[in-house]
């Protein structure tokens, strides 16, 4: 029985492939042939050239002006200010006094106070300062003025010159000159 099957498995199996070829061979493929002799009479698409290369100059890049290109600002900054503290710790570091009693001219942001007038006692100059609550208090040489740890350093008839104490942004603080002249 075996032999008959396998018999009988081939002839389907030969069968089946003669009708395929019978099935490819002939036919019409007129438009298939047409079809392909248009596409390839038609004009040719032109395409476009590479632009054209310009060489870029060379750029020979030195660490010691530039710094690590891989850091980041902020890293930059950090090292600064590390390096700035640093230096400021070996000079004897620029810092307002903390803890000393805070005066009632420095509740006051420095542009909102006016001077309005001097007076002299015994080669002693002190000026006299009205803040914005409508007080006027009498200022001498060492006073503090303003929220930025402004102190008075000298006063004459029409200004008085401060040194503020103010933050650099760095972690480190450093010194301005400021004045407060005579209201007009």
């Amino acid at each position: 029985m075996s032999m008959r099957w396998r018999q009988k498995s081939a002839g389907v199996v030969m069968s089946a492939v003669l009708a395929l070829l019978v099935g490819c061979s002939g036919g019409d493929n007129a438009d298939l042939q047409a079809y392909i002799n248009e596409v390839k009479t038609s004009s040719k698409g032109r395409i476009t050239p590479l632009p054209e290369f310009v060489p870029v100059d060379s750029f020979a890049y030195s660490v010691s002006d530039f710094g690590d290109p891989f850091m980041s600002w902020e890293t930059k900054a950090m090292l600064a200010a590390k390096d700035r503290k640093q230096a400021d710790s070996n000079n004897g570091g620029i810092q307002p006094d903390l803890g000393r009693r805070r005066e009632s001219l420095e509740a006051f942001p420095l542009d909102t106070l006016r001077m309005v007038g001097t007076m002299s006692k015994g080669g002693n100059s002190s000026a006299l300062v009205s803040s914005p609550d409508g007080l006027v208090s009498r200022v001498v040489v060492g006073n503090y003025l303003g929220q930025n740890y402004g102190q008075v350093m000298s006063i004459g008839q029409d200004k008085i010159e401060l040194i503020e104490v103010v933050p650099d942004g760095l972690g480190s603080w450093i010194k301005r000159p400021a004045s407060l002249a005579v209201a007009e």
